[in-house]
């Protein structure tokens, strides 16, 4: 078992396009839908595996390129440490004062080593000035508890 780490950070109206955060529907437009229809499905079919914003379950992340990868880590503590990094290096920007207390952001850290651990996800978000927004995920892989047929990105 081991963990990827990921982090998107871009302006909210982007972030806030589900369409492409989703999964295509197993199924096609059955024949004869409307062409917008067909032509949208098409979009997010070709899209959702190569672009790279969070996808809205924690382990699609597996199915982005693997240069979407920021780091990876045998441990849990380690992959949480990098988590805690990164909420401290984008704590000064975070929209929400509450979002920048250094106790929270601790629990969040520790939290993050124990679910890791367990072989679980972990995602947050914070809402950053102008309006942007930063996603941060880790990953386990090999395999995934909620998607195992998910196959690992690197190696």
């Amino acid at each position: 078992m081991h963990h990827h780490g990921y982090l998107w950070t871009g302006p909210k109206e982007r972030f806030d396009n589900e369409a492409l955060r989703r999964p295509p529907h197993p199924e096609p437009p059955p024949d004869g839908s409307r062409p917008e229809l067909i032509q949208r499905y098409r979009e997010v079919s070709a899209e959702f595996p190569s672009v790279d914003l969070p996808p809205l379950e924690t382990a699609y992340w597996l199915i982005k390129p693997r240069s979407l990868v920021r780091s990876t880590w045998a441990e849990a503590k380690e992959a949480a440490a990098w988590l805690g990094e990164r909420m401290t290096e984008y704590a000064p920007r975070f929209a929400s004062e509450a979002g920048r207390d250094t106790t929270r952001l601790t629990l969040l850290v520790d939290s993050a080593a124990e679910r890791l651990g367990e072989g679980g996800d972990v995602s947050h978000g914070f809402y950053l000035e102008r309006p942007s927004y930063l996603s941060l995920a880790v990953v386990t892989c090999s395999p995934n508890r909620s998607m195992p047929e998910l196959a690992c990105p690197v190696g």
